[in-house]
């Protein structure tokens, strides 16, 4: 009776193994030893390990219906293989060359000052006494100077009592010569003119970069005069032509203008002394003192 059961249960589970493929799958992998219940626990173990898949076996190179990958296709193989943490790292590099630099960044650059190119050019301009003005600022003085000065010729042009001509210095349009035709005709500087066969008194006008909103250098060439307000090497000492005393309204007419009646006041003279009369006025001694008077009056004005 028990080797009969025994038989019966023997064929039972014969049955249930061939019938069910999971249990029949189990066995296989498990080597058909063991029994059911070992083949579902090593089948439990490998689900949680994740298992190992057999290594794959490379295709051998230039058989058919294979194709060989490309160079792009080997590159993004192989950055695939780097680590995650190198892969981060150069794609933010690869993106910070990219865009445009941020606050930061501008900061950062503030901070660590001018490189050494924007060094060198502001060492240079330094030693060379040059002030580092942007272009376009230096472009747009140039042009305002240009008008305003084309506008002075229109209207020294059309004055109807021709009391001063204009001449260019060597074509240049800041550079000029005036010449003043007419003084109080009641003053003895105009007396001296008509016994002098003098036809008017000759000055220089150099007009600077910053010109309306700098006053222009004037000074006296001929004849040589005494008195007047004028000074060593043909220096005009009149407060409108100083820094402080200077408005950009001022045109030059208006200070030819004044300068004719500050001669008068000042008893101006030609000079006629022998040998001193000959004596041209120099540009250098013109400079040299009107420096010491814008100087001088700069002290009078701050104390």
């Amino acid at each position: 009776m028990a080797t009969l059961l025994r038989k019966i249960g023997l064929i039972r589970l014969h049955n249930r193994d061939t019938e069910d493929p999971k249990h029949h799958h189990n066995n296989h992998r498990a080597g058909g030893g063991g029994g059911p219940q070992s083949a579902a626990l090593r089948g439990k173990g490998g689900a949680k390990s994740g298992g190992h898949k057999p290594p794959q076996q490379p295709h051998p190179a230039g058989g058919a219906g294979d194709a060989s990958p490309g160079p792009a296709r080997a590159k993004a193989s192989a950055r695939r293989s780097w680590p995650r943490a190198t892969r981060r790292r150069r794609r933010r590099r690869w993106r910070q060359g990219r865009r445009a630099p941020g606050p930061r960044e501008r900061a950062a650059g503030a901070r660590a000052g001018p490189g050494p190119a924007a060094a060198a050019a502001a060492a240079a301009a330094a030693a060379a006494g040059g002030s580092l003005v942007p272009a376009a600022r230096q472009q747009h003085c140039a042009q305002v100077r240009s008008r305003r000065l084309m506008k002075e010729l229109r209207d020294i042009a059309r004055l109807s009592d021709r009391f001063i001509s204009v001449e260019l210095v060597d074509e240049s349009l800041f550079d000029w010569n005036v010449k003043l035709h007419q003084v109080d005709k009641d003053s003895v500087l105009w007396q001296d003119m008509k016994e002098t066969n003098t036809e008017f008194i000759l000055l220089n006008l150099t007009f600077p970069d910053n010109f309306p909103f700098s006053p222009p250098f004037m000074r006296v060439l001929s004849p040589r005069l005494e008195n007047g307000y004028v000074l060593d090497g043909g220096a005009i000492c009149m407060e409108l032509l100083t820094p402080r005393g200077w408005s950009s309204a001022y045109t030059v007419e208006a200070v030819m203008r004044q300068f004719a009646a500050s001669l008068v006041k000042g008893q101006g003279r030609i000079c006629r002394k022998a040998g001193k009369s000959k004596k041209s006025f120099s540009r250098k001694e013109a400079e040299a003192t009107f420096k010491s008077l814008v100087k001088t009056h700069e002290n009078r004005s701050t104390s």
